[in-house]
Order: structure tokens, then C-alpha cells, then sequence
């Protein structure tokens, strides 16, 4: 009763008016973001916040320089991420993948329009690079039924006045996902619609300082609610009513806690149900020595993507010798495909060298050797060398960018596999591997 209610209603009483990375210090402010927890283990760790008025200039910056560098009079986004990207606001995130109601144009002098959802326009006012807030890009039959033409004649008229004021005229517009409706709409304004997810992903891929700065954190977060659920399931399995679904739930649990956001799939899977990878948790009951595998796809602190995979044997039993050989197989894997890892080596070269499977191996292989990473799973995409498309990914590796290394070690017609996955950023002179998790000594044969 004795603290007043401007102390009560702060995040961290003892700081003023923001906290570190610049965000409002009010728990009750309008921007979603991480939770004390978060912070005080941030701190612990001796972690540097990112500064997100810097990390959205940067952010800003890069998508306006892609629609110069290309001549196109703007970028007109719907997907939800690169909404997130171009504004670092959010929005029901998870409903608009599949009601895209929200959409971003940014302008080529800068210029940058937020159409959201009518009754929360005010979700983006706390970034002034979000110059005006609109409604009306919702141009999905549920919203609109059998009018929607007419909703999207009127979105698209929008678009050129802004793209005659903010972009010089130019009617070159990329534009990264759209319904049907609003795609004839722009042509019919006389747009050449431009496909925009090649500027966006290039966008996206080299990250600034203050970004790598929130993807640490994110790490650090991520790997915490790991090692939770790593307790929970050591602790649980053996009491025999633990299913694949309980251990989920604490990853996600312990994900909100900290100020993250959502999780992408559902990918752990116990015992048999490991191979074929790919099967999602459901209410199996984990039993005492077996594997639990898992991949994080996880949205985390600051809407950064952790994508990580680890295998534990959990049981007093010890691991079979061939689960023990195919774990060594995985991590020889991963460390043989990150040392290829530079600035200025070529994705093609990537592919051509790395590391090879056994042959029962091979079949049952991941879908990719590497994939880049930032607010979910991004691009490159860098393929085994027998999946590689010719002219698909002739571009080189650049500072900035981060990757996640992929190992999945299933034997064919077997009855367990082994998932592995660290992300990597590289660096000016190579790289560094932000995962810090460890694998577990029992199936490495050390334990």
C-alpha cells in the first residue's frame, strides 16, 4: 500500500521511464514483450539488451533500400511476419496467417501504412516509423462474403494514391502474399505486382547488431524452458503416466513465461514414433528407456524464431550401441557442415560438401542440410547435394546471416531417430554457434 501506483504499474520499479532495450517501462503498454523473468535471467547471464528503436530503424532501412534497389514504387506485405519485420507489431498473429486482415506498405521515400483490424489500429502508434494506421485490408470471403470485390476496389485505390504521393508514381509494386481479389484489384489500378518475398527474405536475412542482440536473448530464453522441460520429463517419465503432450506443454509453458509468443509444430516424438521423423506429439505415454526427440520451432522473446533440436535417452537402462553410433553419426554431422560455414562461401559449395551419410541413412534424411532463420524459418535454403536445383540458390553466405545446421540420423525400417539442430551466425571471419545446449552424455557413450 505504500508504493505508489506509477512504481506498481512498472516492469522494473527501479528503473525510469524505459527499461534497456528502450521499450516502455509499464506493464501495461501496448507492445508485447518479455516478462521480468526474462529479464532477470537476461541479467544474470550478462546478456546485452537490444536497443529496438535501432533494431527497427535498421529493420526499416533495409526494406527501403530493397524497393529502391530495385526500382519498384513500394512493398505491399501481408504476411504477418514481415508485417512484424517491417513495424515490430503485433496482432493475433496466429488467426491472421489464416485471415489475413492485416496488411504494410512501405513506400520507396519511407513512407509506411499499417491497414489493421478496425477496432485496434492503435496497436503500431507506439513505432513512429508507422506513419498512419488504416482499416480495410481484409479481402477474405468469411470477412466480406460476396462483396469482397468491393472491399478490394477500394483497399486498391488506397494503394495508388499512396504509391502516387509516397512512391513518385511508380506502379511497380512487389507484394509478397495476396487473395485473389486484391491481386486483380492492383492490376486493375494498373500495378505490375511484382513478386516482393525475394526483397523480403533478403531483407530479413542479414541481421543488424541489435537483432543478433534479441536473438541471444531469445537463446538464452529458449534453452531455459529446454532445460525445464528436460526436468519435467526425467522427472516424469518414470513414474510411467507422462505422455509426448505433457513434456510439450512445458516448452511452450515455460516460452509464454518468458515473453514468448507461439511454437510452429509440434514436433517431439518418443520411442518408435521417432522414425519416420515427423510424426507430432500426441498422448503416447513416454516410456522408460526410450528416446525423446524434439525440434523447438519456437517463437520466442521479441518475436525471434529459436529453431534447436536435441535427443535425450531418458531411463536408468543404457542406450543401445547403434543409438549410441547414429548419435555420434548426427553430431559429426553438424560439425563437419559448420565448419564449412563463412562469409563469401557459395550455397552450391554448401551442398557440394558436406558431410555424407551412410547409405541406411540416406533415404530418411532431413529435407535440407541447412535453412537460415530470424522471425520464423528464413531464407537460404542450402539443399543435400542430390536435391539441389540448379540456379535456385546461387548466392553467397554474408555476415549477419544465421543459420540453422540440421542433422537427422533415421535408420531405414528402424525403430528410433536422432534429431540434431544448432543455429549459427556468421560472423566476419567464420561463425559462431549460439546454441549452447548440451547433448546428452548417455547417448554421446559418456555418460
Amino acid at each position: 500500500m505504500n508504493q505508489h501506483y506509477a512504481s506498481r504499474r512498472k516492469i522494473d520499479p527501479s528503473r525510469g521511464a524505459t527499461l534497456a532495450d528502450g521499450s516502455l517501462n509499464d506493464n501495461d503498454r501496448v507492445e508485447i514483450g518479455p516478462t521480468q523473468l526474462a529479464f532477470r535471467e537476461w541479467e544474470a547471464a550478462g546478456l546485452t539488451l537490444p536497443n529496438l528503436e535501432r533494431m527497427r530503424a535498421f529493420r526499416h532501412q533495409r526494406l527501403v533500400a530493397g524497393v529502391n534497389a530495385r526500382d519498384y514504387g513500394g512493398l505491399l506485405m501481408f504476411d504477418p511476419l514481415n508485417i512484424r519485420y517491417a513495424t515490430d507489431s503485433t496482432n493475433m498473429q496466429l488467426w491472421n496467417t489464416h485471415n489475413a486482415f492485416r496488411a504494410c506498405l512501405v513506400c520507396a521515400d519511407g513512407h509506411m501504412v499499417v491497414w489493421d483490424y478496425k477496432q485496434a489500429m492503435f496497436l503500431s502508434r507506439f513505432n513512429p516509423l508507422v506513419r498512419e494506421q488504416r482499416s480495410g485490408a481484409d479481402l477474405f470471403y468469411f470477412d466480406r462474403g460476396d462483396r469482397v470485390d468491393i472491399a478490394a476496389d477500394a483497399f486498391s485505390n488506397e494503394v495508388r494514391l499512396l504509391i502516387a504521393e509516397h512512391g513518385q508514381g511508380n506502379m511497380r509494386l512487389g507484394v509478397d502474399k495476396v487473395m485473389l481479389h486484391g491481386l486483380r484489384a492492383l492490376e486493375a489500378q494498373g500495378f505490375e505486382v511484382i513478386p516482393g518475398e525475394e526483397l523480403t527474405e533478403k531483407a530479413r536475412s542479414i541481421k543488424g547488431p541489435d537483432e543478433i542482440a534479441a536473438m541471444r536473448c531469445a537463446h538464452h530464453a529458449c534453452e531455459s524452458a529446454i532445460s525445464e522441460m528436460e526436468r519435467a520429463a526425467r522427472a516424469g517419465v518414470p513414474r510411467g503416466d507422462m505422455s509426448e503432450d505433457d513434456i510439450w506443454a512445458v516448452l511452450h509453458a515455460e516460452n509464454i513465461r518468458r515473453g514468448g509468443e507461439w511454437i510452429e509444430t509440434r514436433l517431439l516424438a518418443s520411442g518408435p514414433r521417432t522414425n519416420p521423423w515427423f510424426q507430432e506429439c500426441g498422448p503416447r505415454i513416454v516410456q522408460p528407456n526410450e528416446i525423446v526427440a524434439f525440434d523447438t520451432d519456437l517463437i520466442g522473446s521479441y518475436g525471434i524464431c529459436i529453431d534447436i533440436s536435441r535427443t535425450w535417452w531418458i531411463g536408468e537402462a543404457a542406450p543401445r550401441a547403434d543409438m549410441i553410433d547414429a548419435m555420434k553419426i548426427a553430431m559429426e554431422h553438424i560439425d563437419h557442415n559448420m565448419q564449412l560455414l563463412k562469409p563469401g562461401v557459395m550455397i552450391p559449395e554448401l551442398s557440394r560438401n558436406c558431410y555424407q551419410l551412410p547409405a541406411s541413412m540416406q533415404k530418411q534424411r532431413y529435407s535440407c542440410m541447412m535453412h537460415g532463420v530470424g522471425l520464423c524459418d528464413e531464407w537460404p535454403l542450402v539443399a543435400y547435394p542430390e536435391s539441389a536445383v540448379e540456379g535456385a540458390f546461387d548466392h553467397a553466405l554474408e555476415a549477419g546471416m544465421v543459420l540453422c545446421v540440421e542433422a537427422l540420423v533415421s535408420p531405414e525400417d528402424g525403430d528410433f531417430s536422432i534429431k540434431l539442430e544448432d543455429q549459427v551466425l556468421i560472423t566476419e571471419t567464420g561463425y559462431e554457434n549460439l546454441t549452447t545446449y548440451p547433448f546428452d552424455p548417455r547417448l554421446t557413450g559418456a555418460g
